[in-house]
C-alpha cells in the first residue's frame, strides 16, 4: 500500500529532494505520479507500491530481478511465521525490540512477509526490494516501494531501526559497503539495523550441513525432492564477508559496531527444511502434476513450473485451514530451536547480528579491539 506516512518520509533517491504527489489520469499500470521539487524528476508507480529506482542503474544487479526465481509462486501469499522463518523473525524481535511509534525500514523485504509479521508491535514499517515480488497481503496492508540499497531514497535520520534478512550475501563487498554506509546515513543517532547472513569461514560443525546437503543429493537423484529453484536462489551468493573479524572490520568502516551477535548452524534445521519438508514438497508437486496431466493442462513428471505452484499454494492453504497440519510445523519449529540452544555460541557462518549506530556525529566508529565487550546472546529464543 502507499500510506501519507509513506509520502511523507519519501525523497528523491537522486538528489533527496522533496517529493510532491499527483494522481495520474491513467487508470492502468500507473497510479501515482511523484514530482521531485529539486531536480524535476518523475517517478510513475502503480497503486499499491511506490517505484524510487534510482535514474542510473548500478552495474551489479541481483539475480532476484529474474522471474525465473520466482516461478515457484512463494512470494504470491504469506503463511504465519513457520520453521526457519519463526527462528529469524523471533531473532528479529528479540534483538530490535520494537516499539511503538519508531520508524522502521525492512531492507530487501523480499514478498514482505516480516512486515505482515510485524505489523501487532505498533511500529511504522516500510519495505523496500529492488524486485516488485510482492505478495497480495503485503500490497494491501503495508507499505511498500522499490529501490535500491544502495541510494535510499529517505533524508538523512529517518529511521530509528532496520532489519535485512537473507540479503547481504547477495552483494559485493562494495555493493556492502555501499549499502551499510547508506543505511548509516538514514538511521537516527544511535539507531540500529539487524541482520540475518553468512560468513564464508565456518565452524567445524558445519560438516553435519554438508552432510545434509549429500544426502540432499542423492535423493533428488531418486527424484525424491527438488533442488533447481534453490541451486538458482544460491547461484547468486557472493557471499562477500570472509569470517567474524571481517565483519567488525566492515560494520567499523560504515560507521557501525556490532554490538550483539548470535551464531546459527542449523542441523536440527537443515534436516527438517530441506530433507523432511522438500521431500513432502516434491510429493505434493508430483500429484499435482498427475492431476494436471489428467485434465490436459500438465505433464505427469511434474517438471513444469505449474504443478510446483499448485502444491505450493495448497500447501499454504492446508497451513491456514488445518489445525493439525499447522501444529505439526510449530512443533518442528520448536525442534529446530535446538540449534539455537546447543551451537548458539559456536563461532560459524550463519549468525543474526544487531548493529548500533556509531555516534550521533556518523563518522565511521573505531573498529572493535575488545570482543568481550560484544553480547553473545545465549539465551532462549
Amino acid at each position: 500500500m502507499i500510506s501519507s506516512t509513506l509520502l511523507s518520509l519519501v525523497r528523491c533517491p537522486d538528489c533527496r529532494g522533496t517529493l510532491g504527489t499527483r494522481v495520474s489520469s491513467v487508470e492502468v499500470p500507473v497510479a501515482r505520479v511523484l514530482v521531485c521539487e529539486g531536480c524535476g524528476r518523475t517517478y510513475e508507480s502503480p497503486a499499491d507500491y511506490l517505484d524510487l529506482r534510482p535514474r542510473e542503474q548500478f552495474a551489479e544487479q541481483t539475480k532476484y530481478l529474474d522471474e525465473a526465481l520466482h516461478v515457484d509462486a512463494r512470494h504470491e501469499r504469506v503463511s504465519p511465521p513457520l520453521l526457519g522463518s519463526k527462528i529469524r523473525n523471533d531473532m528479529l524481535r528479540k534483538f530490535l525490540a520494537l516499539r511503538a511509534g519508531e520508524v522502521v525500514a525492512d531492507l530487501g523485504c523480499g514478498s514482505g512477509r516480516a512486515l505482515l509479521w510485524n505489523r501487532d508491535l505498533g511500529a511504522t514499517t516500510i519495505g523496500i526490494d529492488i524486485a516488485p515480488f510482492f505478495s497480495r497481503d503485503a500490497r494491501a496492508e503495508v507499505d511498500l516501494m522499490l529501490g535500491d540499497l544502495r541510494k535510499l531514497p529517505f533524508a538523512d535520520h529517518t529511521f530509528d531501526k532496520a532489519w535485512s534478512l537473507d540479503v547481504l550475501e547477495h552483494l559485493s563487498l562494495d555493493a556492502l559497503h555501499g549499502m551499510l554506509a547508506e543505511v548509516n546515513r538514514v538511521l537516527k543517532p544511535g539507531g540500529s539495523i539487524f541482520v540475518y547472513t553468512h560468513v564464508r569461514r565456518n565452524a567445524p560443525i558445519a560438516a553435519g550441513l554438508r552432510w545434509i546437503n549429500r544426502l540432499a543429493r542423492h535423493l533428488e537423484k531418486w527424484d525424491l525432492i527438488d533442488l533447481r529453484q534453490e541451486r538458482l536462489r544460491k547461484s547468486d551468493h557472493l557471499n562477500p564477508l570472509r569470517d567474524i573479524p571481517h565483519l567488525d572490520a566492515v560494520a567499523a568502516e560504515t560507521g557501525f559496531r556490532v554490538a550483539r551477535i548470535r551464531f546459527y548452524t542449523p542441523l536440527v534445521g537443515g534436516f527438517i527444511e530441506n530433507i523432511m519438508v522438500r521431500m513432502a514438497e516434491r510429493a505434493m508437486a508430483r500429484r499435482a502434476a498427475a492431476r494436471m496431466a489428467a485434465t490436459g493442462t500438465g505433464d505427469a513428471g511434474g517438471a513444469d513450473a505449474a504443478s510446483v505452484r499448485e502444491a505450493r499454494t495448497s500447501a499454504k492453504e492446508r497451513i491456514a485451514s488445518s489445525r493439525t497440519t499447522y501444529g505439526a510445523l510449530r512443533a518442528l519449529s520448536f525442534a529446530m530451536k535446538l540449534d539455537l540452544l546447543l551451537f548458539g555460541r559456536v563461532t560459524s557462518g550463519p549468525f543474526f547480528a544487531l548493529l548500533v549506530k556509531g555516534g550521533s556525529d556518523d563518522r565511521p566508529a573505531a573498529r572493535p579491539t575488545d570482543t568481550r565487550t560484544r553480547r553473545h546472546d545465549n539465551r532462549q529464543a
